[in-house]
């Protein structure tokens, strides 16, 4: 139990998909202009990430490590995530339309999101059971939403502050997360 309580803490904070590991910038920027849509961004890789390390560990563990072809794991994860993306894309199509329409292009580019890929590569390498990587999914999962959540909310202050006019949009985000992931790394002596 501690050593699961352990590998989440990790992965929402210490080992964050996007302050420490920089993967999922894509999205982090792109979507993190509005609270709202970066809160369901982040709910929806959340749910990719679980579901993509459920699948691809139980793929690891009982079918390319007993085979001998864990050579094929990143093709293999590709399309388990791909797959994944595309149910829940239909999923959120059909059941909340104007959410489909918020997330845009950002909701297929689920696919090519490099923390779900990159989430699956490190419960590979770290040789995790599929409770283990669940629980590193879930937390990846909550750091990545976290993350999104505060960037939005200090993006959404920062367009009513009276910046300079070069320093507007990406510039000051560029800042931003960088004194996120400053202040991130704050924490890695913790666990």
């Amino acid at each position: 139990m501690n050593n699961l309580l352990t590998i989440f803490i990790a992965m929402v904070i210490v080992n964050n998909m996007v302050l420490s590991k920089f993967l999922g910038l894509c999205p982090f920027f792109g979507v993190s202009k509005k609270l709202s849509n970066a809160f369901s961004m982040g709910i929806a890789v959340t749910l990719v990430m679980l579901i993509a390390s459920v699948s691809t560990s139980a793929i690891y563990n009982y079918i390319l490590v007993p085979y001998k072809v864990e050579f094929m794991n990143i093709v293999i994860y590709i399309l388990v995530i791909a797959s994944l993306v595309q149910i829940v894309e239909l999923i959120i199509k059909r059941t909340n339309i104007i959410l489909y329409n918020a997330l845009g292009i950002y909701l297929p580019l689920i696919t090519t999101n490099c923390a779900v890929l990159g989430i699956t590569l490190i419960n590979s390498a770290e040789n995790y059971s599929i409770l283990e990587s669940t629980v590193s999914a879930l937390g990846a999962g909550i750091g990545f939403t976290l993350v999104l959540i505060i960037m939005s909310g200090i993006r959404e202050k920062l367009d009513l502050a009276d910046s300079p006019k070069s320093m507007r949009g990406l510039p000051v985000a560029f800042l931003t997360a960088a004194l996120l992931a400053l202040a991130f790394i704050g924490f890695n002596g913790m666990v």
